[in-house]
């Protein structure tokens, strides 16, 4: 027996929307949809939803399952679960008018705009690669009801499905129309790359990194982008191989300049012993040098040995967000030279991590990432943790969880901290805002999402929160001190476990 939580809404008889709650049997496989069919009969219901297909093909049955949409046919059910109507005006129920939507895209003009009679002799099999990726949607508009930006900031993005829809016809050769101010005029620049439409996506459409990504490219070689804060990152990555103005006392010159003076904190010379380097990326060198020292701590408490090798340079992950990506190919294969001689690459940075994983094979690359939750969780001596008495909860960064597919190894982590009190976020993998060039170039917005997570995190009671990225490091705890919860901090993992080894 289950319990199903529906929420309810008849415009012709309600002032408001109410949740209600019904108990059915569930059985191996049992859909969402079969579930509102089974509670519809049992109950005498009389819940109103949409379907057709029952195959995931037309996208009629598209709903929110706990805040995150998805096709009714497609989605198992589960206890406790929360079905809500998609981010429309509610006709009843789980139907919604989707009729806004189908007016912007007469607005946006999205149909092909070709010589009929020439068009043909203009396409070639390779000119249709990247349109295939961006043609499957089945419109069920499940990613506008997903994406935390049009949330709240639909006026400076329009969503996804419309920066998608763009797309299929800005890369198709017929098309004559200069569809980049459309993407432009849209939000392009808006977009946070969290990923969450790719992921809640029935056809498996990645929207940014298969369209807005590919049109951020597209404006920059045209010269009509990317935002001022965003050509920063570039001249500083010309200048320095950073994509931040360089400090004082940078993490990996400081603590070379300590080795030679000190030695190493280890002195096995074992040649059989699996060689790991450190990829600290540009905030541990050049910014939150804190982390990279708590990590030295935490591999000396647990005699792991490891490198951090001078020369390597920003792993390009804000030029490829940014449609920057002259210069990527380069950055590429200075760190390919760098860490060839190495078994194991180690980051402490998601969006490192995600880009070394995931962009850098495409320009020639194929280093042997993992990220440092990955790398630790089977690495640990508990015995020598102290307690630490505090209460934390976990922020997932979606370079993380959704670039990397990591979640569970972070949580086993905290929980192997003596006297540490964990408590999930109510949307732990919400975007905080901080990615895809937004807490640079559209700060207001990124501040906005901080909020929203610093709220989740009010709520949980936590003392810290943890992630293992720099950028939502600073972000959420913006979003903290906005909201007046300056005493909460926000650590990075490492910085966690080095509360526990700490003497």
């Amino acid at each position: 027996m289950i319990t199903v939580y529906v929420k309810r809404f008849n415009r012709e008889t309600d002032e408001e929307a109410h949740i209600e709650s019904y108990e059915i049997e569930e059985y191996p496989g049992m859909k969402v949809l079969d579930a509102l069919e089974e509670i519809n009969r049992k109950y005498d219901a009389d819940i109103s939803f949409r379907s057709s297909c029952l195959a995931g093909q037309c996208g009629s049955c598209g709903v929110k399952i706990n805040g995150n949409g998805a096709l009714a046919c497609n989605a198992e059910i589960s206890d406790n679960v929360l079905i809500e109507p998609l981010d429309f005006p509610v006709i009843k129920d789980l139907i919604v008018d989707r009729s806004s939507a189908d007016e912007k895209v007469k607005q946006l003009q999205l149909s092909l705009d070709c010589d009929s009679e020439t068009s043909h002799e203009k396409l070639k099999p390779e000119d249709i690669k990247d349109t295939k990726k961006v043609r499957s949607c089945i419109e069920c508009y499940t990613c506008l009801s997903s994406c935390p930006v049009v949330k709240h900031f639909n006026e400076e993005f329009l969503g996804p499905y419309y920066l998608r829809y763009i797309s299929k016809f800005d890369f198709d050769p017929r098309d004559e129309y200069d569809r980049l101010i459309e993407a432009l005029d849209s939000g392009m620049y808006s977009c946070t790359s969290c990923g969450k439409c790719g992921e809640i996506c029935p056809k498996n459409i990645n929207s940014f990194g298969d369209a807005i990504e590919k049109l951020r490219a597209m404006a920059y070689a045209g010269n009509l982008g990317p935002l001022d804060a965003h050509k920063v990152f570039k001249d500083n990555v010309v200048a320095s191989g950073r994509s931040v103005s360089k400090p004082e006392e940078p993490f990996i010159e400081t603590i070379h300049k300590k080795w030679d003076e000190e030695g190493k904190y280890y002195t096995d010379d074992n040649e059989d012993k699996e060689k790991v380097a450190l990829f600290t990326g540009c905030m541990v060198d050049y910014r939150a040098q804190e982390v990279g020292y708590a990590l030295l701590d935490v591999l000396k408490a647990n005699n792991i040995e490891i490198d951090i090798p001078e020369g390597q340079v920003c792993c390009g992950s804000p030029l490829l967000r940014t449609g920057q990506v002259d210069v990527v190919q380069e950055l590429v294969d200075k760190n390919k030279e760098i860490f060839k001689d190495y078994d194991k690459v180690i980051t402490i940075c998601a969006g490192c991590g995600a880009t070394l994983k995931n962009d850098h094979p495409k320009y020639g690359s194929n280093l042997n990432v993992q990220d440092i939750s990955e790398f630790l969780i089977d690495k640990l001596d508990t015995s020598k943790m102290k307690e630490v008495d505090t209460k934390v909860t976990w922020h997932d960064p979606c370079h993380l969880s959704r670039g990397q597919g990591i979640r569970e190894e972070p949580r086993k982590i905290i929980e192997m901290i003596p006297g540490v009190e964990f408590e999930e976020l109510e949307l732990p993998n919400q975007c905080c805002g901080a990615g895809g060039g937004i807490k640079s170039g559209k700060p207001e917005i990124a501040l906005g999402l901080a909020k929203d997570k610093a709220e989740m995190v009010k709520a949980t009671g936590a003392d810290y929160v943890t992630t293992i990225c720099p950028f939502c490091q600073i972000n959420i705890q913006d979003g903290l001190n906005e909201i007046g919860l300056e005493n909460v901090k926000i650590l990075n993992l490492i910085q966690l476990l080095k509360m526990a080894y700490d003497e």
